[in-house]
């Protein structure tokens, strides 16, 4: 349709000039007034159909490239929803909300400008060329000359611009990098009093965007200034050759007032394309950023075919699993063996960057080992359908993350149909109702994104309310205790040991007060198991145990 609507605009505007000369050869240089009317009536007709076409060719122009800006940017969003931790570490968030808003915006400008203007473009410069020649042959000569020197002009800047425009989109993502981190850590800027140094941060990330731009910039400035100058040397001269001509009788003078405004159409078209191309550079780099996205693989595909399995209990096993990280020379986690089975307590410590919370992390795919395999109720997650395994396991993260909504929709997140019985349920067991019934609106109290509104320590009770309401066959805590007092870390594992008497727990922790109670209590050291046991035979047969409990209590409390 757009095609169509352009092609007949375009058609009437390179009709328009001819139908004037007419009027200049046959009504005003005869005097013939009624034909001056005739014509005229038709000029006004077709300048209509113009009118209509044209703006018909920008609506449906409009429409095409805001749906397309739409599914692009739907479909980087589902691609990065794929991604594993991997994949998200190697874009940067940054980048990825860069490449979803500022480059598919890009991408959907060029698509507007090309439904508007380059397909007219060419229609309008060739059927230029074809009138200019029908009003005079010799004078068209000219354009052998005029129409290549715009050409090289053009390649020339445009050229210099394309590394200019990818350099503006990386300096655009360490904007947003910094801008971010500025706003998620100023607390810690706040406390360590380092305004002016993140100050001179920002403004040496924001000169280096400024100062590419400024480049990109002055090219561009140079763009339009040479195309009127060829525009305006190309008038002179066809109106040089052009009045010899007329003098000369080879020409009419309605043939010349076509034959400029032909010229110009023909120019017009030129600088059209020129604007095109100015546009192009910057819109081909967004989307090859865009493209590097959408042919990523996530490395934690879903199964072709899912294996459901065959009961659900809860029983997880870890088989010789090792975890690499791509490039690494040493791996993470190395021969990893334990199983956590359903109505016991599975408790994991070890020294800081022993890998317990990768570890954790490979149960709900957050990556996929590089050797062994995980298994829930004898299935391999990774032959395991994602919503199932969803249900199965529940994890608390290191860092609870809560979002911008109300108590209640937070809570709601893994199980939508939850009922306010089973919220408040969860919040005791969770020893967070306290506090909630303390909000204004209790459920309904708001909630700052990321939880900003809240302590750490009731955002990470909310957190593991939110994986009680799903109860879950495996629930999986990931240091989730760290930020609670004793008592109230004492009390929330007497209730979740109510809760969760059928289903299996695995307990990541740095304080051994949390985990020393468990039925199994596995050490990890530089990413290998090294002692599994209760506390009391830890104590008495592992020394790297032995160590990180004295480190905390005293001969005396840990016996």
């Amino acid at each position: 349709m757009i095609v169509v609507l352009q092609l007949v605009q375009t058609l009437a505007t390179l009709y328009l000039p001819t139908l004037n000369a007419d009027i200049i050869d046959h009504g005003v240089v005869k005097g013939d007034t009624g034909y001056i009317l005739q014509v005229g009536g038709l000029m006004i007709a077709i300048t209509l159909a113009q009118i209509v076409c044209s703006i018909g060719a920008v609506y449906y122009g409009a429409r095409t490239a805001s749906a397309l800006g739409r599914d692009v940017r739907a479909a980087v969003f589902d691609r990065v929803q794929s991604f594993s931790a991997r994949e998200v570490g190697h874009f940067g968030a940054p980048s990825l909300i860069t490449r979803t808003t500022n480059d598919v915006q890009q991408v959907q400008m060029l698509a507007l400008m090309s439904f508007t203007l380059m397909v007219s473009a060419p229609i309008m410069c060739v059927g230029g060329i074809i009138m200019a020649l029908n009003q005079d042959v010799p004078l068209s000569g000219l354009l052998l000359l005029i129409v290549p020197t715009l050409g090289v002009i053009v390649s020339l800047i445009v050229r210099q611009m394309r590394p200019l425009f990818r350099g503006v989109q990386e300096r655009i993502d360490t904007v947003n990098r910094v801008l971010r981190e500025q706003i998620t850590g100023i607390r810690v800027i706040r406390a360590f009093v380092r305004d002016q140094h993140e100050r001179d941060r920002f403004t040496g990330a924001n000169t280096e965007l400024l100062d590419v731009s400024m480049k990109a910039g002055r090219l561009m400035s140079l763009m339009f200034p040479a195309v009127m100058m060829v525009v305006n040397l190309s008038s002179v001269a066809v109106v040089w050759f052009g009045g010899h001509r007329i003098d000369s009788g080879d020409m009419k003078i309605g043939a010349l007032t076509a034959f400029l405004s032909y010229l110009m159409q023909i120019l017009m078209a030129v600088m059209m394309a020129t604007f095109m191309f100015m546009m192009v550079p910057r819109a081909e780099v967004c989307a090859e950023r865009i493209q590097e996205v959408l042919e990523t693989e996530t490395s934690v595909a879903p199964p072709l075919k899912p294996v459901p399995p065959l009961e659900r209990r809860g029983l997880l096993e870890l088989r010789g699993v090792e975890f690499r990280y791509p490039g690494a020379e040493e791996p993470v986690l190395r021969d990893v063996s334990l199983v956590a089975r359903p109505g016991q307590t599975t408790a994991v410590i070890g020294s800081t960057g022993s890998g317990k919370s990768t570890l954790l992390g490979l149960v709900p795919r957050l990556f996929d080992a590089t050797d062994g395999s995980v298994h829930v109720d004898g299935v391999d997650v990774r032959d395991m359908d994602p919503v199932l395994m969803a249900e199965s396991i529940g994890l608390v993260p290191q860092k609870p993350y809560l979002f911008s909504g109300t108590v209640a929709s937070n809570l709601r997140y893994g199980k939508p149909d939850a009922t306010d019985e089973e919220l408040w349920q969860a919040l005791e067991i969770a020893q967070a109702r306290d506090f909630v019934e303390r909000m204004e609106g209790g459920l309904e109290a708001p909630i700052a994104q990321g939880g900003g509104n809240v302590s750490g320590g009731q955002r990470q009770r909310l957190a593991i309310a939110r994986a009680l309401v799903r109860q879950p066959a495996v629930y999986l805590f990931d240091d989730s205790f760290s930020a609670l007092d004793y008592a109230t870390d004492a009390r929330l594992r007497a209730a979740l040991a109510d809760e969760t008497e059928d289903a299996t727990v695995v307990i990541v922790a740095q304080r051994v007060s949390t985990i020393r109670g468990a039925d199994r209590i596995v050490v990890l050291d530089e990413g290998r198991v090294v002692g599994t046991g209760t506390h009391a035979e830890l104590m008495e047969n592992n020394q790297t145990y032995r160590e990180i409990v004295l480190s905390q209590l005293t001969e005396q409390e840990a016996a």
